[in-house]
């Protein structure tokens, strides 16, 4: 009897083994010996509307299940994953959550990648005030602490205080130690850094301890969809402030080792310019890429991904699900950036539209040493 149940059980075994090797949403790295950092980009859409909720938390999910698989280091959130920071009354032309319900939403959310891989977060200006980021507090501080991911706090090597002068993970850095590409360090930077930011990040990727590093700055205000112009002037009232241009002059251009700058922020439905939703043109404008040499004659590679209108504009779903993938390849000089959704890859009805593979959603960028 014994000798029939161990034999079942090997079966069963091998049955769940192979279906889960045709699951619809499993995806495979170009190489084995590459690792995997996740781009996510602005969610606020997700956490507005209480309808648009679990499709935030399954992409979590997806990225928490795929860190073996796709070897995920680490996740970068672009920003803004609450509508507004401070705000009770409900308008539903443009939200039906409450800030308490947005932040209590989106660090839900999270909870699933707690404990598994290390996030994070680049405070956008949704984050700050009481509308869009007028004003310089929020409550970032209360939701993402040190603490509460250990395989974010394992990584964490810098930090810098906040517009109130609390401790905070708002301006912050985290240091990855890999086979092929030596010491990636990763800098998270407040909604339109201050100057004393700019200079605090300037000065780590200066110290004898992290000169060396490839360092990945992330921001939430860069570079302008589609045409990869920097922002500039944007109109907000927060005081003091630098946007992308002043960025770029202050501390990607005179850095010899910021390699990569990821942002969000801008981006537009593709309904503003007669377009459908859903064509090439939505996915265009909500991307930008632009790579310029730095102080030392290397290539900084600058790119915006912004989810928010992805999924039928300003009211739609939130996003769609899209993810950017970005792959290190083991020859420690070519990142692979894709474009991935998980809820249109979950469903074996709707898996061949999980890729988008224009130009602007799927290219290589080499990093020289």
């Amino acid at each position: 009897m014994r000798k029939h149940i161990l034999t079942i059980l090997c079966l069963l075994a091998g049955l769940t083994a192979a279906m889960a090797q045709h699951r619809a949403d499993r995806l495979q790295l170009n190489n084995p010996e590459s690792f995997t950092f996740v781009v996510f980009g602005d969610a606020q859409g997700y956490t507005k509307y209480d309808i648009n909720q679990p499709i935030f938390e399954l992409c979590t999910a997806w990225i928490a299940d795929n860190v073996e698989q796709l070897n995920i280091r680490a996740v970068l959130f672009t920003g803004d994953l609450i509508e507004q920071n401070e705000n009770v009354v409900l308008n539903r032309n443009m939200l039906n959550q409450t800030s308490k319900q947005m932040w209590e939403w989106s660090s839900h959310c999270l909870k699933r990648l707690d404990g598994k891989v290390p996030y994070i977060i680049a405070a956008g200006n949704h984050e700050y005030g009481y509308v869009r980021g007028d004003e310089p507090f929020t409550h970032y501080a209360e939701y993402y602490t040190a603490e509460r991911n250990t395989e974010t706090a394992k990584h964490l090597v810098a930090a810098y205080p906040n517009r109130q002068g609390q401790a905070s993970l708002e301006n912050a850095a985290w240091e990855f130690k890999t086979d092929t590409w030596g010491r990636i360090l990763v800098i998270g930077s407040e909604w339109a850094p201050r100057d004393e930011v700019l200079e605090w990040a300037k000065g780590l990727c200066n110290s004898k301890k992290y000169k060396d590093h490839t360092v990945v700055f992330l921001t939430h205000s860069l570079l302008q969809g589609k045409t990869a112009h920097y922002t500039d002037n944007e109109g907000y009232k927060i005081e003091p402030r630098n946007y992308g241009r002043e960025i770029w002059e202050k501390l990607l251009y005179p850095c010899k080792n910021i390699r990569l700058a990821v942002c969000g922020h801008t981006g537009h439905p593709a309904s503003s310019d007669g377009k459908e939703p859903g064509s090439s043109y939505d996915h265009e404008v909500n991307n930008a890429y632009r790579c310029d040499k730095n102080s030392a004659g290397r290539d900084v590679h600058q790119m915006m991904f912004n989810i928010q209108c992805l999924g039928g504009g300003w009211e739609g779903n939130g996003g769609d699900g899209w993810l950017r993938l970005l792959e290190f390849m083991p020859d420690g000089k070519t990142i692979k950036a894709s474009t991935y959704s998980p809820l249109f890859g979950i469903s074996p009805m709707t898996r061949h539209l999980a890729r988008q593979t224009d130009p602007f959603c799927q290219f290589d960028m080499v990093v020289e040493k």
